[in-house]
């Protein structure tokens, strides 16, 4: 596809907008129930396929879900810590 512009030009336009579409369903789940940042980050993940300022925006959006991941698990602990007391 790359070596055809016409090609080339329409999937990066196919990417662009599917890309899109998840990542704001994933912020508009961020706000309402669902699972939001999973939606933020496969949307990213979709457009990182062709863009690189999503692909860097992937990175820190994992980052943040391991971060948010980790806070969960630490308070879980800390919750059963308690009520097994």
């Amino acid at each position: 596809m790359r070596s055809h512009p016409a090609l080339h030009l329409a999937w990066r336009v196919t990417v662009g907008l599917v890309g899109s579409v998840v990542l704001l369903g994933g912020v508009v789940m961020c706000v309402t129930p669902g699972p939001g940042i999973g939606g933020v980050i496969v949307g990213l993940a979709i457009l990182a396929t062709e863009f690189s300022w999503a692909r860097r925006l992937l990175w820190r959006a994992r980052d943040y879900a391991s971060q948010a991941r980790s806070r969960a698990a630490e308070k879980l602990r800390e919750r059963r810590a308690r009520t097994s007391r």
